[in-house]
Formats: structure tokens, C-alpha cells, sequence
């Protein structure tokens, strides 16, 4: 039987379990993302650094958003009855209308889910927490209207910005502040960023009222599984996929080439 989108939407929300978290292998087309669907992945995900460099664009939403939503629609029939959720970057807009606007897009591409940051793309620091609240809850509310609900993995992008590890404790609290806001505003799971301190993920993921999702370490199932015990909800691994493809092929092709 062919999953249905709600069938889809429901599945990968109820993924999102702490301590037996849903493992997002990221893809970056149609091809790579039928590779993860056949590996026995229970969702695809796609990378929006991958995307966008498989395409011949920089990370940052360089990549038009027509072509990201003509890759969303490829993936989603590549993926099957997987479901999909999409890289989304930034929704490529700063206000609430044309953001949930380009989100419900996607949702018409089939995506049920969207990762979706709160960095200010093009230009300095992040989003204020109450504006990007607004821009969360109005793609929530928009696709759901349109009977197309999405799952909004909110990224915090705090702890990427500040990039020193050294630095994170400081941050926990506006972050937790920003998971609350996020949250509230229907975001179905919370994304720190390069948060990576186990104690410190131990802590976000105490504290955060939705579903933590991690970076993913290396280490395989053992890392896996070491995150699971600190109440990680998702792991997903971003342009890692796409980085040791494009190794392999440059490795293989210089074999070739002697």
C-alpha cells in the first residue's frame, strides 16, 4: 500500500523519540536520497550545503528556490514511501508571509518536513527570538491550512556562530529561551547546532520542551547510541554524507585515472 502525505507526516513526527533517535543519513538529489531510502532509513533528509554544492552553488540560499523545489519533488519520489523533510535554510524571505509562503511550496512538493534556521542569511547574528517565532508559527499555520501540515526542525544557530566550544556554556540559557519561543510556536523539534558537549546536550535535552536533535558524531552506532542516553530525539549529519561521496568519487577516479 502507498503511504499517503499524512501517513508520511505522522510517521516522521512520531520518529522523534529521546533515547531512540531517528537517524538522518543527509541526502543531496534524487540519486543519493533512493541510495539512503534503499539502506533501510526510516526518513530522508536532505543538507542544504549539499544540495546547493551538488549544483554548482554555494551554501546560503545561492541555489534558486525553483530548483531547490524541483529537487524537493525529485527526492520525495526518489524516497518512496519515506518521508522526506527539506533543508530549508533561512524559508528565503525575513518576514512571516512570503516565508510560509516558500514553505508551503515544499509542502506541495510532498516534503513533511522542513530544518529551518534562524541565522540571518546574508548578513550578521540571528534572527531575534520573537521574529523568528512569527516566521515558525506562520509556516505551521499556512501549511496546515492548505491540509499540508509540516514538522519544523527549528535550528538554534547560537552555537555555530560562536564557534569556540568554550563558549557554549555561556549560551545555554538563551538558547533554551529561543527552544521555548520556537516550541511554542509549533516547531516540532529543536535543532542546537554544534552543541556537543555531552553534558551540555544532556542538559538541552532536559530542558527543551520539543524533541533535540544533535549533529551527528562520528563513531558510528557506538556514537549514535551514546547520544540516545543523553535524551537525543534526531540525529542528522548534514553535508558529512555528502563530503565522503564526493571523496570516494575523487578517490576512485584518480585510481582510474593512474
Amino acid at each position: 500500500m502507498t503511504a499517503t502525505r499524512d501517513d508520511k507526516f505522522a510517521r516522521f513526527a512520531a520518529l522523534h523519540r529521546p533515547g531512540a533517535p531517528l537517524v538522518l543519513w543527509n541526502a543531496w538529489d534524487a540519486g543519493s536520497a533512493a541510495a539512503v531510502a534503499r539502506s533501510g532509513a526510516a526518513a530522508v533528509a536532505t543538507g542544504s550545503a549539499s544540495v546547493a554544492q551538488a549544483m554548482g552553488f554555494e551554501d546560503g540560499e545561492a541555489l534558486p528556490l525553483d530548483l531547490l523545489v524541483t529537487i524537493a519533488e525529485r527526492v520525495v519520489l526518489a524516497a518512496g514511501d519515506l518521508p522526506v523533510s527539506i533543508d530549508f535554510e533561512g524559508a528565503y524571505a525575513a518576514d512571516p508571509a512570503p516565508a510560509s509562503a516558500n514553505a508551503l511550496r515544499l509542502a506541495r512538493a510532498g516534503a513533511v518536513g522542513i530544518n529551518f534556521e534562524d541565522s540571518v542569511i546574508g548578513g550578521e547574528g540571528v534572527h531575534p527570538a520573537p521574529a523568528q517565532a512569527a516566521r515558525i508559527a506562520a509556516i505551521v499555520a499556512t501549511c496546515a491550512e492548505a491540509g499540508l501540515p509540516v514538522h519544523v526542525n527549528a535550528r538554534i544557530d547560537l552555537f555555530i556562530r560562536a564557534g569556540d566550544p568554550a563558549a557554549h556554556r555561556g549560551l545555554m540559557a538563551e538558547a533554551l529561551e529561543r527552544a521555548a519561543a520556537y516550541a511554542e510556536a509549533g516547531a516540532g523539534s529543536i535543532y542546537p547546532i554544534t552543541l556537543s558537549d555531552p553534558e551540555l546536550v544532556a542538559e538541552f535535552c532536559a530542558s527543551c520542551p520539543a524533541p533535540t536533535n544533535i549533529f551527528g558524531p562520528p563513531g558510528g552506532p557506538e556514537g549514535v547510541a551514546a547520544l540516545a542516553a543523553l535524551g537525543v530525539a534526531r540525529i542528522s549529519y548534514g553535508p558529512r554524507p555528502w563530503r565522503e561521496a564526493m571523496a570516494g568519487l575523487e578517490a576512485a577516479a584518480r585510481a582510474a585515472l593512474g
